[in-house]
């Protein structure tokens, strides 16, 4: 941490979309955005973490850096971390976790660096250690550099708060928003997704062409800490809840499964963006564009390695192609896969891909189009 009270907050995403998010990040108006390998750090204080928590779409998690240090010794951990300013950051009595790693450093075990961490956070700041607490110091050695962070989010950001039902092979919604602003949405056009399982596409739309904040619903780990003020995250919220308007698009979504569209429906009436998406039961061959200006399709179709087997995929993805170039000119389209070979059998004029990105044990592709004509 700085002298003047800034520190660095790194905003972790999939590994890919470092760019994407920094992007947002900018956009929203934080302070020194830098894409790094796995995020994006800005630099800030405690209410540019709260902020981040609450605005940022596309981040997985926020983390306060409180200190780096380099060392080769193992009994030079605890003194080090001892320095840290815990008893300002911490509060008394409210248990913590240390959660360690190692690459590339003669200090590996895991086990030994989480120990001695523990150990100065307990006589610094006259807290316990517990392995189900919910506030979690994050120890990251590599190269002999320790970084010691604390996580200020808690669980997850794609857990938005309200989404109870999941249909299978979902897409995280932090994935959700990254991928929609890659394909350049900003929710001034309809967007449609026809094969939407829980409506997470969908959702994630009508929400940024609401104004709503993807924090507005949960609770974050950094109530916890000493440096929390109440009153200020009132505050905060409530100005932007205060920028929430009526879309002037709407956002929609079809499934040949009925029980999907009622997932859908279920989820965007509990985050509160019911009317202003439609949800339709039909398969792809019937589907047809919405009335008014065109817009984004974006779909993240099954491919085999999760749902079904890839073989008999092609003709899902060739009646997807064919539907599009034949019923959407104007639109363009953004298509989620982990097989090339799929995304090439819908014809459709793919501009040259982005990076694949990690998700769920595969590595996923956007494939994007120009509009369609």
């Amino acid at each position: 941490m700085k002298a003047n009270g800034d520190f660095e907050i790194f905003l972790a995403t999939a590994p890919g979309l470092e760019g994407v998010l920094c992007d947002e990040v900018k956009a929203n108006g934080f302070r020194a955005p830098k894409a790094v390998k796995g995020g994006v750090t800005i630099e800030g204080r405690w209410h540019d973490v709260w902020r981040a928590n609450l605005v940022i779409r596309g981040a997985s998690r926020i983390l306060a850096r409180l200190g780096t240090f380099r060392t080769t010794e193992l009994a030079d951990i605890e003194k080090r971390a001892r320095r840290l300013p815990w008893s300002s950051i911490l509060r008394a009595g409210v248990p913590v976790r240390v959660e360690a790693t190692a690459t590339r450093s003669r200090i590996y075990h895991t086990g030994a660096i989480a120990e001695r961490i523990g150990r100065a956070v307990c006589a610094a700041a006259g807290t316990t250690l517990s392995d189900a607490a919910d506030l979690a110091i994050a120890a990251r050695f590599e190269n002999d550099v320790c970084t010691i962070s604390i996580d200020t989010s808690g669980t997850l950001l794609h857990k938005r708060g309200f989404k109870e039902a999941v249909a299978k092979a979902p897409l995280r919604e932090t994935l959700a928003a990254l991928f929609l602003r890659q394909c350049g949405y900003s929710g001034t056009e309809p967007v449609l997704d026809p094969m939407c399982g829980s409506g997470t596409f969908v959702i994630e739309a009508a929400e940024i062409a609401a104004g709503l904040m993807p924090g507005r619903a949960r609770r974050f780990t950094f109530e916890h800490l000493a440096t929390f003020d109440e009153a200020a995250w009132t505050a905060l919220r409530a100005s932007k809840a205060a920028e929430a308007r009526t879309p002037s698009v709407r956002a929609y979504g079809s499934d040949r499964d009925a029980g999907a569209i009622a997932m859908s429906r279920a989820n965007a009436e509990r985050a509160g963006v019911a009317a202003f998406t439609e949800f339709q039961e039909r398969t792809v061959s019937a589907l047809t564009a919405p009335e008014g200006p065109p817009g984004l399709v974006i779909v993240n179709p099954p491919y085999g390695a999760r749902i079904g087997d890839r073989k008999t995929l092609q003709p899902l993805y060739r009646a997807l192609g064919r539907t599009l170039l034949e019923k959407f000119a104007g639109w363009r389209v953004g298509l989620v896969t982990a097989d090339a070979a799929l995304a090439r059998a819908t014809t459709l004029p793919f501009l040259p891909p982005s990076a694949p990105v990690a998700h769920g044990g595969l590595r996923i592709t956007l494939f994007r189009t120009a509009p369609l004509v």
